[in-house]
């Protein structure tokens, strides 16, 4: 592939670009979306509550606007000519106007833009999010400069657009200075715009894990009430703030002052624990809101997960919170936990405070969330936080990652999830935080019984796992099967080094513990290598004469402490391996805690011998052994009660080892596409019939348009013409129908192959006209496709499906009948880098046909990944296309390319993919305000 310069893409909002959530860089929130004609008043009233120093900047005069501007500014009818939008707060309890942004087409090419934020909310970032927002929105129009004039000592403006991250160019003209933006997105426009999401997030989601103080709304003096229950676990967690109950039927409960309402606090309370029956929390909101509390925490269920009705209350419960500028978990959720010494909260009705430690986790199910803490605590698993995000309808899995990639105690990061609500958005942070910190996750619903499971359970569409599995490989995040092998992988990762290979010694006193434990680490995909010459020597100095000095090294079952501390010492230190396990089964005398202390010992010695930067990991087979605590004076040896278990674990730690060890991939541009083109013929192909397959010449002429590289020929309608076409590319010649009607073409004769001459073509047109003619289906063909036959080579297939919720997959294997037959395809979810193409390329396990078999050539690789890269970029910048289906490809030997042989493409209405979902898990409705 040719040197290609970065293709860079904005982070994907949590909603859209059109409207949605905004979080502003003090952690509050606000509601952005297209200024519409009734916005005129509300837009008026903005203008005049300005400060005459603010309307001047704006409008270069302190006067109003006259209403036919401000109506002009409400006229979303052309975004192409002008386009508005506004931000809005509730204040008093209607929506009102904060800040605006507009841009007004000079030119095809060029807009001005204009901006205005009320005084009380300048210097909050939202000049900053309204720029982000209309460059995005601009570029989506065709627009690619935007152009300021504003008074030169509108420093706060200049300073906005200057640090943008888009490329700008300045004239000073009297007292008036020019800006010009460049607004495709660069490196620095797209780094800049994620660290103030990130940062941005961060804030906002700090009054819920390090809230100030507390209110619980609904504390009761039932000790059966959830109520009761959070606020005995916030006061027997010892949280290092005030905690204040609210019940308006009692004056005291728990031996505390309680509050009527929470209007009548004696203080703001950053967080609110909102355990109210479901038809009064949209009032409790009211009074957080008018009370000053920054975040809340709605336990309560009832909501989207139950029925229509509910799905409208929190439609109106997330309206209100984000208009008043709060975040909010849940609702229908079980809590928040900290175990940080600073803040020590429990603000949930989970009867378990777990140990502290550096793993964080988010559950979609607060009833799993119990048995999960409960896990954790007979694990010794120490966690920084837990949440249960219950219905997802504000705070999200996906901000939850960004919070704790900045977060110093969090060093691994859990998810249990059913249902994702932005998995493009995912992918983004995701593959950004898992070069820093190792995301876990189980993903429910595998199967097709648990898809329905958890379609019932879920309000949110149960995604693909063929999708799933693919963004997690290209995100870095390791998928657990279970939540025992989530805990397993936590345990590994929080307490020992990441190996730098996949070379496993395994250290036994029973040889079967040790083939299985063998036999799982080469299926994980680890080598269990032979030891040196030197190691081997150096066991046999102190092991019995019957004892195996191979790996595994098998002690026999005589074997004591001693010889355990010695060989862990002597295999950690080799250099030849990367990992250790080591295995303890008691068939003798010897105590297992004795056992126990000798390999901790080994493992000091060894650390100090030079494997310092190797994992251990036990695997204790000893009734006892769950009581036993391999803890050393700076680490924590994990210890599994079986020895599959500890391969499996370490083959999926080293997987994510070399993927965070290798360079971060790239998604490129190309200078020689025609995006406008295709999306041209998609568009005009849907207008005239619809969703559809697109014919053979609009096929060719989208591929083309994106430089993918077709043989020569074209589309002939008559037989003189395919003459023509065949005599021009050169015999012999492959003739095919062509069609948007028929997709399986061989099975009515519409495939004519090694036709050598002008006559053989004549034949062959003719007797696929006279063959669909006499099934009364000639309309149906176009033509006929005359192209050069193509020899040699390796038949390989590039497709393309657009899932509802993940957008395009796109899938890469063996082309021809392989694919039907074998299977062997691997998927990614666009855009694609050239990492991604290239390990997908890796991954068949064909591959080695490409790599030249058996007297074979090998095929053009690279061709090959810029298939695939080109089919990427071309799918993310034509909406419309739905599916594609190139097989199959000719992958030719190296520097002869590749050539597409036959190319389907459907168009639908094209429709922006990852929304926003809920979790509908069901628990019982809350009695609260019970005395």
């Amino acid at each position: 592939m040719a040197p290609v310069q970065p293709h860079y893409v904005p982070l994907p909002y949590q909603d859209s670009p059109e409207s949605g959530r905004l979080i502003l860089r003090d952690g509050t929130t606000a509601v952005v979306r297209i200024a519409q004609p009734q916005d005129c008043e509300m837009l008026r009233e903005f203008f005049d509550r300005l400060s005459p120093e603010s309307r001047r900047r704006r409008f270069f005069s302190a006067a109003m606007p006259d209403m036919k501007l401000i109506r002009s500014l409400c006229d979303a009818s052309d975004p192409r000519s002008r386009l508005t939008l506004v931000v809005f707060r509730t204040v008093k309890g209607k929506p009102s106007i904060i800040a605006t942004g507009s841009y007004l087409a000079k030119d095809a090419k060029t807009a001005e833009i204009a901006m205005a934020v009320e005084d009380a909310f300048q210097g909050r970032g939202l000049g900053t999010l309204l720029v982000e927002r209309l460059a995005l929105l601009a570029v989506r129009h065709g627009i690619t400069h935007l152009w300021a004039l504003t008074m030169a000592d509108n420093q706060r403006v200049i300073e906005v657009l200057r640090h943008s991250g888009f490329r700008t160019r300045e004239r000073l003209e009297g007292a008036y200075v020019e800006i010009d933006l460049l607004v495709e997105p660069t490196e620095a426009s797209v780094h800049r715009s994620e660290m103030r999401d990130r940062v941005f997030t961060t804030a906002s989601l700090r009054p819920i894990f390090k809230p100030r103080s507390v209110a619980v709304v609904g504390a009761s003096r039932d000790p059966s009430s959830i109520g009761y229950r959070i606020l005995e676990a916030l006061i027997v967690s010892r949280f290092q703030g005030p905690v204040y109950p609210v019940n308006p039927r009692a004056a005291v409960v728990g031996s505390m002052q309680a509050y009527p309402s929470v209007r009548e606090l004696p203080e703001p309370v950053d967080l609110a624990v909102v355990a109210v029956p479901r038809e009064r929390v949209l009032e409790i909101v009211d009074d957080c809101a008018e009370r000053g509390v920054r975040a809340l925490i709605v336990i309560t269920a009832g909501f989207a997960e139950v029925d229509a009705e509910g799905r409208e209350l929190q439609d109106k419960l997330i309206e209100k919170v984000r208009g008043y500028g709060m975040r909010m978990v849940g609702p229908n959720c079980l809590g928040v936990i900290n175990t940080d010494p600073q803040v020590q909260m429990n603000a949930s009705f989970a009867p378990i405070f777990p140990p502290a430690g550096r793993i964080a986790m988010s559950s979609q199910s607060g009833a799993l969330g119990i048995a999960v803490l409960e896990l954790a605590r007979q694990r010794q698993l120490g966690l920084s936080t837990f949440i249960s995000v219950g219905n997802k309808a504000d705070v999200s899995g996906n901000d939850l990652i960004q919070y704790w990639e900045e977060d110093e105690n969090t060093r691994v990061i859990l998810l249990y999830l059913e249902s994702f609500g932005n998995p493009r958005r995912f992918a983004r942070i995701a593959r950004r935080v898992s070069q820093k910190k190792p995301i876990v996750c189980v993903k429910a619903g595998r199967t097709l019984a648990g898809r329905r499971a958890a379609g019932s359970h879920t309000a949110a569409l149960a995604a693909s796992d063929v999708a799933v599995d693919a963004l997690f490989r290209q995100t870095g995040v390791i998928r657990a099967e279970t939540l025992d092998e989530m805990f397993e992988l936590a345990i590994l990762l929080d307490s020992q080094p990441l190996p730098q290979g996949r070379r496993v010694a395994i250290v036994t006193n029973a040889g079967g513990p040790g083939i299985l434990c063998a036999d799982s680490c080469e299926a994980s995909g680890l080598q269990v290598p032979e030891l040196s010459r030197q190691i081997k020597d150096r066991l046999a100095t102190f092991l019995p004469k019957a004892a195996s000095v191979s790996n595994p090294v098998d002690m026999i079952a005589s074997a004591t402490p001693e010889h355990f501390r010695q060989a862990v010492e002597t295999v950690l230190a080799a250099q030849e391996i990367d990992a250790l396990i080591a295995i303890f089964i008691p068939v003798g005398t010897v105590r297992p805690g004795e056992v126990a202390a000798a390999i901790g010992d080994g493992v000091t010695a060894g650390r100090k011998a030079g494997g310092g930067d190797k994992p251990v990991l036990a695997c204790l087979m000893a009734e006892e052994a769950a009581k036993l605590k391999l803890v050393l004076d700076r680490e924590r040896i994990p210890s599994y009660a079986f020895p599959e278990e500890a391969g499996r674990a370490l083959g999926k730690v080293v997987a994510y080892a070399e993927w965070r060890a290798r360079p971060v991939g790239m998604t490129p541009d190309f200078d020689d596409i025609d995006p406008r083109s295709a999306r041209e013929i998609s568009r005009r192909a849907l207008g005239e019939r619809g969703a559809g397959w697109l014919s053979a010449q609009e096929t060719r002429d989208i591929l083309s348009a994106f430089r993918l590289p077709l043989p020569p020929g074209g589309i002939a309608r008559t037989a003189e013409e395919a003459i023509g076409l065949a005599t021009d590319i050169g015999f012999p010649v492959a003739v095919k129908v062509a069609s948007y009607r028929i997709v399986h073409k061989t099975e009515i004769g519409g495939v004519r192959l090694n036709l050598g001459d002008a006559e053989a073509v004549r034949s062959a047109f003719e007797e696929i006209r006279a063959r669909l003619a006499g099934e009364h289906n000639l309309e149906a063909m176009e033509g006929v496709l005359v192209q050069p036959m193509i020899t040699g080579g390796v038949e390989v297939m590039v497709g393309v499906a657009v899932d509802p919720l993940f957008g395009p997959l796109i899938a890469f294997g063996l082309g021809g009948i392989h694919v039907e037959i074998l299977g062997d395809v691997r998927f990614r979810v666009t855009p694609l880098t050239d990492r991604d193409a290239a390990e997908m390329v890796r991954e068949i396990k064909g591959y080695r046909l490409l790599e030249g078999y058996r007297g074979h050539p090998p095929a053009d690789v690279g061709a090959i990944e810029e298939v695939l890269l080109r089919v990427s970029r071309l799918v993310e910048e034509v909406p419309e296309i739905s599916e594609i289906d190139l097989n199959p490809i000719f992958a030719l030997p190296p520097g002869k390319g590749c050539r597409i042989v036959d190319a389907r493409i459907h168009v639908a209405a094209g429709a922006e993919t990852g929304g926003v979902s809920q979790s509908h898990e069901i628990t019982p409705e809350i009695g609260a305000y019970r005395d």
